[in-house]
C-alpha cells in the first residue's frame, strides 16, 4: 500500500472511520435550492462510495439569527429533520460517515437582524450586529444543543462546531470582536466560556456515542488575534468539555493574508496542527491546501496530524481515497485551488462546482451515458476545452482524434502554470492526459486538421477548441519589435527589459505583471512565503501576524487599463484581492483611464484622464485579450459537417477555463 498511514482506520473509541481523511465542510448552494437535498444527497453519495473516511456538511444555521443570509439553511425544528435523512441515508448506504456542521455566522451574517458579542461591524459585510444579551448567549447555547440533538435523528453521526474563521464563536473568543464587560467578555477565562458552554451542553444532549469536532481556530491571521497560550488553554478546556477531535481553522476571513488559494503553498499550515498536537490527547485534523495523497500522506506519517482535512478537492475528484488505494494517484484530477467555480460561485449565491470537474455538484444532470451512435470525431485544439470535450466524448464511446499543431497539450494552462503561485495548473495537464490514454483517445502533436484531412479520414464531427490569438492594437509604432504579447514573453520567444508597460489590466495583466516583478515563486518555498505575508512561525504576538517581508521587484512595471474603473475589478471575488496586494509588494505602477497614443525611441505614448505622458519603458507588453482565428471556422465548415466551436474560439474574451471545461462537456453530452 502507497499510503498506509493516511488509509489506516482511526479509533474513536465507540466507532471507527476507515481512513484519515475528513472531506471538510463546503456550502454548495444545493442547500437552498428547491429540491437541492436531493441533489445533495448524490454528491455527498458518491465521495462516500470514494472511499472517503468522513463527511462534514456546510455550515448548518443552529437558529433564525445565525444565518449567513437571509434564505441560509438552519436546523432548529423537527419538521427540518426529513430532508436531512435523505443525505443521511445515501451516505450511509454508500458506507460512509457524515457530520453535519453547525454554523452561526455572528457579525458575517448577510442580513440586517445578525448579533454578535459586541455591536462592531465586519469589514467584509454591510450590516452592524445586535449586541447579544446575557440571554440571549444562553438561548444561542441551548440553540446549538438543539441543533445537534436534531442532526442525531435526523441519522448524522456527529456534528463539527464551526469555532473559527471569524464567525460568532470565534468572535466571542478574541478582544478584538468582544469587548463585553459581563460573565462573557473581558478576561480569556470568559471569552472561552462560550464554546466550551455550547460543547458542554451539545455532549449533554446527544450522549457519549456521537461525534463532536470543533473547529479551532488556531491562527487567527489578524490584529488582537488569539496568543498562542489561549489556543492551546481553549484546545485543552475542549477536550474535558467532551469534544471528539478538534480541527485546524486558518484565519479569519476578513484576514489580508490567503489561505487557501492556489498560491499557497501546499500543506502551508500543516506546522501549527503540530504544534498543537503536543498539547492535546485527541485527534487533531490538519487542513488548507492539502491536495494530493503524498502530501495527506506525509502529515500523518510526520505525526503533524491524526487526520487530514480535503475539501475542494473532491469537488475535484470524487474518487480521491479510492485512486489513492489503488495506487492509481496520477488518475487523481487535482484539486488546483482557483477558487473560480466553487468560492467565487458561493459568495455569489449560485450553486457551486468546479473548474476541473463541472460535474461537481451536478451530480443528478451532468452523466456521460454511453451512446447508441458512436461517432468519429476530429477535435481541433488540446488546450483545456479540447481536452475535456475529448475525454468525456471518448468516455461515451465515441472515437476522438485530437489534433494539436504544437508539440505539448495544454493549451493555455502551458502559459498560466509558468505564472508565479499558478504551479498547480501543471496538474490539470497531467490529468488530462492520463485519461486521454486511459479512454484511448488519439492525439496527433504537431499536427494542424485541415479541411482535407477531415474528408479524407472520413470524420462525422468536428470540434474547434483552437484558433484564438492576443489581441493587438494598430497604433503608430506598434509594430516595432519591442512592442510583444504576452505569449511571446511566456513561450521565451522574447526577453523584455527592465522597465516594462503592460497594456490591459485583466487577468492576463495582472499575472503578466507577477510574472514579471517575481523571478523566483514563492509558493514553492513555504517559509519565504510565510514571510512574505507576515505570517509568524514562532507565534510570538497575537494572531500569529509579523512584520510582512516583501520581495524587491524585479523590474520597474506599469500597468494600465483604458477603463476608469478599479483595477482589477474583474477578477475572482475571492482571490482578486491577493492579486492586487502582490502588484503592491513589487510596487508596480497601476493606472487606469489611459488612451494609448505611439510607441518611439522615446518609449510609450499615453494620455492619463486626458493628460499626456510618456513612459520611459524598453518593452511594451499587449494583455489586452484574444481573438478568434475565424478563417479556421469557415475552412471546417466548408467540409459540409457539423461543426462545434468550444472554449477561445467560441468567446475569445478573457481566458476562461472554467468555460471551456464546461463547454467541452456539455457538448460531449450533447453529441
Amino acid at each position: 500500500m502507497s499510503f498506509p498511514h493516511l488509509l489506516e482506520p482511526l479509533d474513536l473509541g465507540f466507532t471507527q472511520l476507515k481512513n484519515r481523511v475528513l472531506m471538510g465542510s463546503m456550502h454548495t448552494g444545493l442547500e437552498e435550492e428547491k429540491g437541492g437535498f436531493e441533489k445533495l444527497a448524490a454528491f455527498y453519495k458518491e465521495r462516500a462510495l470514494g472511499g472517503v473516511g468522513l463527511i462534514v456538511t456546510g455550515g448548518i444555521s443552529p437558529n433564525l439569527r445565525g444565518r449567513l443570509t437571509p434564505n441560509a439553511c438552519q436546523l432548529s425544528f423537527p419538521w427540518q429533520v426529513a430532508k436531512h435523512k435523505s443525505v443521511t441515508n445515501a451516505v450511509h448506504q454508500a458506507g460512509g460517515k457524515i457530520c453535519m456542521q453547525i454554523l452561526h455566522a455572528g457579525r458575517y451574517g448577510y442580513h440586517p437582524f445578525s448579533q454578535a458579542p459586541s455591536k462592531i461591524k465586519s469589514p467584509i459585510t454591510p450590516f452592524t450586529p445586535s449586541p447579544m444579551s446575557s440571554r440571549q448567549v444562553r438561548s444561542t447555547i441551548k440553540d446549538y444543543a438543539n441543533s445537534a440533538a436534531l442532526a442525531k435523528k435526523a441519522g448524522y453521526d456527529g456534528i463539527e462546531v464551526m469555532g473559527s474563521e471569524g464567525y460568532l464563536i470565534n468572535q466571542f473568543i478574541c478582544s478584538r470582536t468582544n469587548q463585553r464587560t459581563d460573565e462573557w467578555g473581558g478576561s480569556f477565562e470568559n471569552r472561552a466560556k462560550f464554546p466550551v458552554e455550547i460543547i458542554k451542553a451539545i455532549r449533554n444532549k446527544v450522549g457519549s456515542d456521537f461525534i463532536i469536532i470543533f473547529r479551532l481556530s488556531m491562527l487567527d491571521l489578524v490584529d488582537k488575534g488569539s496568543t498562542w497560550d489561549e489556543v492551546v488553554a481553549l484546545a485543552k478546556q475542549l477536550e474535558q468539555a467532551g469534544v471528539s477531535i478538534i480541527n485546524t481553522g486558518i484565519g479569519w476571513h476578513e484576514a489580508r493574508i490567503p489561505t487557501i488559494a492556489t498560491s499557497v503553498p501546499r500543506a502551508a499550515f500543516s506546522w501549527v496542527t503540530e504544534r498543537l498536537k503536543q498539547e492535546v490527547n485527541i485527534p487533531l485534523i490538519a487542513t488548507n491546501r492539502i491536495n494530493t495523497p503524498e502530501i495527506a500522506e506525509n502529515i500523518i506519517a510526520s505525526k503533524q496530524a491524526d487526520m487530514v482535512s480535503m475539501a475542494r478537492p473532491f469537488l475535484a475528484d470524487a474518487e480521491f481515497v479510492n485512486k489513492a488505494a489503488m495506487d492509481q494517484s496520477h488518475l487523481i484530477n487535482t484539486c488546483i485551488g482557483c477558487n473560480q467555480a466553487c468560492l467565487d460561485h458561493t459568495f455569489a449565491m449560485k450553486r457551486s462546482t468546479c473548474l476541473v470537474n463541472p460535474r461537481a455538484c451536478y451530480e443528478t444532470e451532468l452523466n456521460f451515458t454511453p451512446t447508441t451512435k458512436p461517432k468519429r470525431i476530429a477535435v481541433m485544439g488540446a488546450g483545456p476545452a479540447g481536452m475535456a470535450f475529448s475525454i468525456y466524448a471518448a468516455t461515451r464511446g465515441h472515437k476522438v482524434v485530437v489534433f494539436e499543431a504544437k508539440s505539448e497539450v495544454g493549451g493555455q494552462f502551458n502559459l498560466a502554470r509558468k505564472i508565479p503561485g499558478k504551479e498547480e495548473f501543471n496538474e490539470t495537464i497531467r490529468y488530462f492526459t492520463e485519461q486521454m490514454k486511459l479512454n484511448q483517445v488519439e492525439l496527433r502533436l504537431n499536427t494542424r486538421l485541415d479541411a482535407s484531412v477531415v474528408n479524407d479520414e472520413a470524420f462525422d464531427e468536428v470540434v474547434i477548441a483552437a484558433g484564438v490569438v492576443p489581441r493587438k492594437l494598430d497604433l503608430p509604432g506598434f509594430n516595432d519589435p519591442k512592442v510583444v504579447t504576452y505569449q511571446q514573453v511566456l513561450t521565451g520567444e522574447v526577453e523584455v527589459g527592465h522597465r516594462v508597460a503592460l497594456i490591459g489590466a485583466g487577468g492576463i495583466g495582472f499575472d503578466m505583471a507577477h510574472y514579471l516583478g517575481e523571478s523566483e515563486s514563492s509558493t514553492l518555498q513555504p517559509d519565504k512565503w510565510l514571510k512574505q505575508w507576515g505570517i509568524d512561525k514562532n507565534y510570538s504576538d497575537r494572531g500569529g501576524l509579523i512584520q510582512a517581508d516583501h520581495q524587491q521587484a524585479e523590474r520597474q512595471l506599469y500597468l494600465l487599463q483604458r477603463k476608469t474603473s478599479k483595477m482589477g475589478k474583474g477578477l475572482g471575488k475571492t482571490t482578486g484581492w491577493i492579486h492586487r496586494s502582490v502588484l503592491k509588494q513589487h510596487n508596480v505602477n497601476m493606472l487606469t483611464g489611459v488612451s494609448y497614443e505611439k510607441f518611439d525611441h522615446q518609449g510609450l505614448h499615453i494620455l492619463v484622464n486626458g493628460e499626456p505622458q510618456i513612459l520611459a519603458v524598453d518593452n511594451v507588453v499587449l494583455c489586452a485579450g484574444q481573438e478568434s482565428n475565424r478563417s479556421l471556422v469557415d475552412e471546417m465548415k466548408s467540409t459540409g459537417l457539423p461543426v462545434h466551436l468550444i472554449g477561445g474560439v467560441d468567446v475569445a474574451a478573457e481566458l476562461d477555463a472554467k468555460r471551456a471545461i464546461r463547454q467541452g462537456a456539455e457538448l460531449a453530452i450533447s453529441l
